[in-house]
């Protein structure tokens, strides 16, 4: 992706680069070449092949029934032996393949916390997928017809690297360098970045998120741990001190010109921390959660993307990372007992048509969160035509008001589905 610097390149890129609605499963009929040694073939996570005469380097292999389109596309670049495979962290996206890549003599490379990645994800992985599915359905339903179709062809791998690291370690392939980096501040603690230091070229994985340059996603809706903005820091500034002339990440296309990388970087570096330092701040003044996830907004000129991450969604992270879950909001939150389970005491109090006519007055004054509330109060007890309608106009009005994060637009996709279907 190469244009002409702007006043504020970062956000030109941001808007010419797609977002995370583009992620597809591979299907690319061919694959697409970055330079004379570098090819590309997009996916869930795009996978890459680094080549010459001495062999080929396979930077993380996509999803188990993705990997043969992967393979066949890279096959047709070079046909030489498969000497290493890098994974640049350990989600299902990025080791699912190694099986179908993996040679007699090839080498799978890993952070030394790859396995511990695979094994949170193994912990949870029924819950993860069902959830996934809101988002990631159209992905999720290509891997399972491949698996019933063709059950011993196609399989998810759960790889075990054959060499790890803890810092750094370094691989030659026919006399280009290789240096892969420790960076656990990106989506898991396995994550790596692979630089090749004579051509300033960086493969960040998904180091930055899946968007760039996005705000971090320092907890997914879908389902994952915690991940600490310190630790974001560090590794950002790891990356930035290579200075890179090409940045190659987990999706997309990549990123040319020394100059614009490092702007984009010095403005998530600069974003983060303002939003780091003004909810430590807002916490030590005794400002709760819910209201400095309100107040806390960037300034103009730390502009970036919230396509993947949100800065509200990041406010909640980092309040909770440091203080836990007990908001000091209320002694029922310090037992087993949930807002919903006072529903039926609310509309035996105040009447299914006071609750809606209350409802139908906030979706009026554009209060859409107040509208669905009410409505789920009525909508828990009895099938309401009424209320039922109430939240579909406020989910949809919300649906119309965001443009940006896919999360956010997903669920409310999947909400207003669940809602005209008349499921539950």
């Amino acid at each position: 992706m190469k244009f002409k610097q702007s006043a504020d390149s970062v956000e030109e890129l941001i808007a010419m680069r797609p977002g995370a609605e583009c992620i597809q499963a591979a299907n690319a009929s061919q694959a697409i070449p970055i330079n004379e040694f570098i090819s590309m073939s997009p996916g869930s996570s795009n996978s890459y092949l680094l080549h010459n005469a001495s062999g080929r380097i396979i930077i993380n292999t996509g999803m188990g029934f993705e990997s043969h389109t992967h393979k066949r596309l890279f096959d047709q670049v070079s046909g030489a032996s498969t000497k290493y495979i890098l994974l640049t962290q350990g989600h299902v996206d990025h080791v699912g393949g190694v099986a179908t890549f993996r040679e007699p003599d090839t080498l799978v490379v890993a952070q030394e916390n790859n396995q511990a990645c695979q094994a949170d994800d193994a912990r949870i992985g029924v819950v993860r997928i069902q959830q996934s599915y809101i988002w990631f359905s159209h992905i999720i339903d290509q891997a399972v017809k491949a698996a019933e179709e063709n059950p011993a062809h196609v399989t998810q791998d759960i790889p075990i690297p054959d060499l790890v690291f803890r810092d750094t370690h370094e691989l030659d392939l026919g006399g280009i360098r290789v240096e892969l980096i420790s960076t656990p501040g990106g989506e898991t603690l396995d994550s790596l970045i692979a630089w090749l230091p004579q051509h300033k070229i960086l493969f960040s994985g998904n180091l930055f998120g899946a968007l760039f340059p996005h705000f971090p996603n320092f907890n997914t809706v879908r389902g994952d741990k915690y991940r600490m903005p310190e630790k974001y820091l560090s590794s950002l500034d790891t990356a930035r001190s290579l200075e890179p002339e090409v940045l190659i990440t987990g999706h997309g296309e990549p990123v040319y010109g020394s100059s614009l990388i490092r702007d984009c970087l010095d403005r998530l570096e600069a974003s983060v921390e303002y939003v780091m330092k003004k909810t430590l701040d807002g916490m030590n003044q005794g400002i709760d959660v819910f209201t400095l996830s309100k107040q806390i907004v960037l300034p103009k000129e730390l502009t970036v993307g919230q396509g993947y991450g949100k800065v509200d969604w990041a406010v909640r992270t980092i309040w909770e990372a440091y203080m836990g879950w007990f908001h000091r909001m209320s002694t029922t939150e310090l037992y087993s007992h949930h807002h919903r389970e006072i529903y039926e005491d609310i509309l035996l109090a105040a009447g299914a048509d006071a609750l809606l006519e209350r409802g139908e007055q906030c979706l009026r004054k554009g209060e859409y969160l107040s509208s669905i509330q009410l409505a789920e109060i009525v909508l828990s007890k009895e099938e309401s035509p009424r209320a039922k309608d109430l939240s579909i106009q406020a989910h949809t009005a919300l649906l119309e008001n965001e443009s940006e994060n896919f999360w956010l637009r997903g669920w409310l996709q999947h909400q207003l589905q669940t809602l005209t279907s008349g499921s539950k």
